[in-house]
Formats: structure tokens, sequence, C-alpha cells
């Protein structure tokens, strides 16, 4: 583990150089790690680690589609493949990837599975830091971890087939064995991580609270909607709107700011673009700095975790969110983007 500086901080970092695969199957070589659920992490983080060499098993309910895709990826009902509970019980290490409302609702069942000297990990920090609304209080003499991957379960998957992998955020809760850091490093380790950065469970969710209502998706997706309107408002066409505001980003400008920075790709533009995209880039900054604020002041008091485990909780909540979601699909801007994507080469 390393001091880097990162911007104007010191943080902690670990690399696979630091901590190698190998070392990380030798502190794991007697776990067998239960990755319990198998929806959005549950399979890049199973398939990675059991590619990886680690003794992995799956906690999945039968008869769902997702048990279904459990089978088609390889894991055997009755040897690799079991219900939840049968999975916590034999797990020495419970990966608890459920979403957030599946993980309130299994809670008492795989708590009764947590043995003395067990690991509970997360690859998010909402049950634990909002547990008096949760109820996830973890018993006090198992390791508490977190593992999150910066990015979803089908890029951890993708990169890790490429030999590439996805930065990831680790922390420990919970430190009854005096093995939690290196169970927590080479979990890390074996489910792909490019390289694993220190934070903590309240710091954790916050950040990815903030930045999936924020940039990564809630905003994101307003400002689409907001520039595509303005120019179909001015007669542009379908085409030309979603191009200029979503194909050219995400398929062009984006890679290469991952690449290089923005700072660079500001540099390799045009003139026009380098003059308009600098003068506007403040007006915008200050225009949503206010609403920023307003997001992260109501993750930070918990009032987004009572929306949601509020919604997640009623009866038609999958009703609800498909209609959402349908709503979306039907606005103009991604039935363009539909159509044009099948034009791509």
């Amino acid at each position: 583990m390393a001091k880097i500086r990162v911007g104007d901080a010191e943080e902690t970092v670990v690399t696979r150089g630091e901590w190698p695969l190998e070392r990380a199957m030798k502190a794991l070589g007697n776990e067998t790690i239960a990755v319990l659920g198998y929806g959005v992490q549950g399979p890049g983080q199973a398939l990675n680690l059991r590619d990886n060499g680690f003794r992995v098993i799956v906690g999945q309910r039968r008869g769902t589609p997702t048990w279904d895709k459990a089978i088609e990826d390889g894991w055997t009902e009755g040897e690799t493949l079991f219900e939840i509970e049968e999975a916590a019980r034999q797990g020495t290490i419970l990966q608890y990837l459920l979403s957030d409302a599946g993980q309130i609702s299994r809670w008492e069942e795989v708590r009764a599975q947590l043995t003395p000297g067990k690991c509970l990990g997360f690859s998010h920090g909402f049950g634990v830091t909002y547990r008096e609304q949760t109820g996830i209080i973890p018993p006090e003499d198992v390791d508490v971890v977190l593992v999150a991957p910066k990015g979803s379960g089908l890029s951890l998957r993708r990169l890790f087939v490429k030999g590439k992998g996805v930065n990831s955020s680790y922390a420990i809760f919970q430190d009854a064995t005096g093995r939690a850091r290196e169970r927590v490093i080479s979990l890390g380790i074996g489910v792909g991580s490019a390289f694993l950065f220190e934070t903590d469970f309240q710091r954790e969710v916050w950040s990815d609270l903030t930045g999936e209502r924020g940039i990564l998706m809630g905003a994101i997706a307003g400002v689409f909607e907001a520039q595509f309107a303005v120019l179909r408002k001015n007669g542009h066409s379908p085409s030309e709107a979603f191009n200029e505001t979503v194909e050219e980003l995400t398929q062009s400008l984006m890679p290469l700011v991952a690449e290089n920075g923005m700072d660079w790709m500001y540099r390799n533009c045009s003139t026009t673009a380098q003059r308009g995209a600098l003068d506007w880039r403040h007006r915008f900054r200050d225009a949503v700095t206010p609403l920023f604020d307003e997001l992260y002041e109501s993750v930070r008091t918990g009032e987004e975790a009572r929306i949601v485990i509020e919604a997640n909780g009623r009866p038609d909540y999958r009703e609800r969110l498909d209609a959402e979601l349908q709503d979306m699909a039907d606005q103009e801007i991604w039935r363009a983007g539909k159509r044009l994507r099948e034009l791509r080469p």
C-alpha cells in the first residue's frame, strides 16, 4: 500500500503490483466466497473471482431469471449454486450483492449465518451507513468490509476479459478477526480491480448516491433531454439533434477525455469550440452548483435513503418503475438514438 498525491490530497492506494493475485489467493486460500445475489454486480464479481482461481459459490433465489442466468454462466445447482440462505451458511466470506431493497428483505436469514470469524462484504455502503433505516446491523464478531468497483458489473466483467480492470474503493467497517484488511484487499484484487483506493462506508455511499443522481445518470440524462428539446424546437432534425447531444459525446469526445483528460480534449478541438466551451463552462458550473449542494445535503441527511426504501417497499414498485422507464424509452431523443445506433458500422 502506497501513499500518493492525487490532486491536492494524499491518498492510500493498492496496486496489483503491490498486492499481486498470488498474494490474494494465498490470503483467501482457505475461504469460500459466497456471492449473494446475481443481478447487477454479482455476475461480474463471481465470474472474475472464479476465473482467478478462488473458491466461489453463488446464492440466488431459485426460479428467477437470475437463477437461470447463473446456470447459463456455468454455476451448478447443489455444487456452486444454492439458495441464498444455504450459500450464506457455506460461505466464510459473504459478498452481499443483492439490491439495497433485497438486502433489507433478506437480512435476518443472512445474519443468522454470520457465525463468529466470518466476513460480511458489500459493494455499496447503503445498508450499513443507513442502518437505522435498513435494520442491517452486523454482529460484532465478524469482519465487515467493502469493495466497490467504480463501474457497472458488465464493465467489470468486460474489462476483466480484456485483461484490464476498473478502479475500486475499499473500506473496513469492522475488524473482528484482525484479518479484515488482507481479506478486503484480496477480494478487491480477486474481482479484477485495476487499483484500490481507501474510503469508508459513509463516504462511499454519500459519493455514490450523489454521483448516480448527478453527473453519472440523473444530471446527464436531464441535460441531454434539455439540449435535444431546444434543438428540436428550433427546427433541427432528430438525427442532427441526437448526434450533437449524445452520439458525438459518447462515441468521440468522452473516450478522448478518458484517455487524456478534459484539458487535452479542449486543446485538440477547433478554436471555435474551445472559445465557446471555455466561456459557457463557467456559466453551467455556477448554475448547477446550488443543485448539487441541495443533492448532497439530501444524501447526507438520509432523505434520499428514506425515499429509496419507501419507494422500494411499495407493493406496486415494479409496475411504477416499468412505467417510468417506458416513459423514458418513449421520448423522442431515445427513440432517435435506438434507430441511429442501428446505422453504426
